[in-house]
């Protein structure tokens, strides 16, 4: 039971999506636990020490935040089919970056500000909230979607240039990171509703990449309640620290450290720092409830120091 790959994540969530696609690119079996879209997460909280970000994926008592890492811990249990060949695993990683960074911004306030009718109530402000902005009101959405829609269009318009000769996938022979950081930033351009699916229309390379990327499925998935997810990592022992690579800059394992996004959603965690590499931070916390949690991040785009010593 423990070892079963247990995802936390919603239906509309764009970076859910990222993974489970992924789940289905690798033809895994996997369980599904559904959690709130906002804050407050009090079935997730337990797990992540206060990480709160979609997806979370949990393998036991482990806990594994961000999908640049969670796709790579899938990677390194599950090599084959390869999300990194070796030959473009690189510039992979940078198109993927350039997606997340640079072209999904603007697609989520575009989205936003034209679908506001079909999306929770109080998404904006808990979004607005994890960027530490002030909530908007409609007319505020509004006039962001239209101040983002050439972005958008210009971000589009490069993907399309990317399959211009005529290759299935965007960086080459075979599918990588790439191709489903790019499809989840796209793909939320209709996740919700079809009414904005005109900004695709034009670009028959991306429509077609676009359905062989939703072939690959979701795997097979069965679903979880959040109690029992909870019960897997109270019954469950996290895996041993894998061997620490540490730059000299690094604090020593051991040390109380405080670790959060350097971003948006800088929920902050602390633990006791139990690995550390150029791709990796591992923090063991103790939860009242749950026992012995060990919860792992990327290492770029996380913000670690030390601490205030442990309560």
């Amino acid at each position: 039971m423990s070892g079963e790959t247990i995802l936390h994540h919603y239906d509309f969530s764009n970076y859910s999506e990222k993974v489970r696609l992924a789940l289905g690119y690798k033809r895994l079996a996997w369980r599904s636990v559904t959690i709130p879209p906002v804050a407050p997460k009090p079935d997730l909280t337990p797990l992540t020490g206060g990480y709160r970000r979609t997806p979370v994926l949990q393998i036991g008592a482990d806990i594994y935040c961000d999908t640049w890492l969670i796709l790579r811990e899938l990677e390194r249990r599950h090599p084959s089919p390869t999300l990194y060949p070796a030959a473009t695993a690189a510039m992979a990683d940078a198109v993927a970056y350039w997606a997340e960074r640079q072209m999904f911004r603007p697609i989520s306030l575009y989205v936003s500000g034209n679908n506001m009718d079909v999306l929770p109530p109080n998404l904006q402000a808990d979004r607005s909230l994890m960027r530490g902005l002030p909530v908007p009101d409609e007319s505020t959405m509004r006039r962001a979607a239209a101040r983002s829609a050439p972005a958008v269009r210009i971000h589009i318009a490069a993907v399309e240039t990317m399959l211009s000769d005529g290759r299935d996938w965007l960086i080459g022979p075979v599918p990588t990171v790439a191709d489903f950081a790019v499809y989840h930033a796209l793909w939320f351009v209709s996740a919700r509703t079809e009414r904005l699916t005109r900004e695709l229309a034009p670009f028959p390379r991306i429509l077609a990449w676009m359905a062989r990327m939703r072939a690959f499925g979701h795997g097979s998935w069965s679903p979880m309640t959040a109690r029992e997810a909870l019960a897997v990592a109270a019954a469950a022992t996290p895996a041993d620290p894998r061997e620490s690579h540490p730059f000299p800059e690094d604090p020593s394992l051991g040390t109380w450290v405080r670790v959060r996004a350097d971003d948006y959603g800088r929920d902050p965690v602390e633990g006791e720092l139990v690995s550390i590499d150029a791709e990796e931070i591992a923090l063991r916390r103790t939860d009242p409830a749950l026992g012995e949690i060990v919860v792992h991040f990327p290492r770029l785009g996380y913000d670690l120091r030390p601490a205030l010593p442990r309560p």
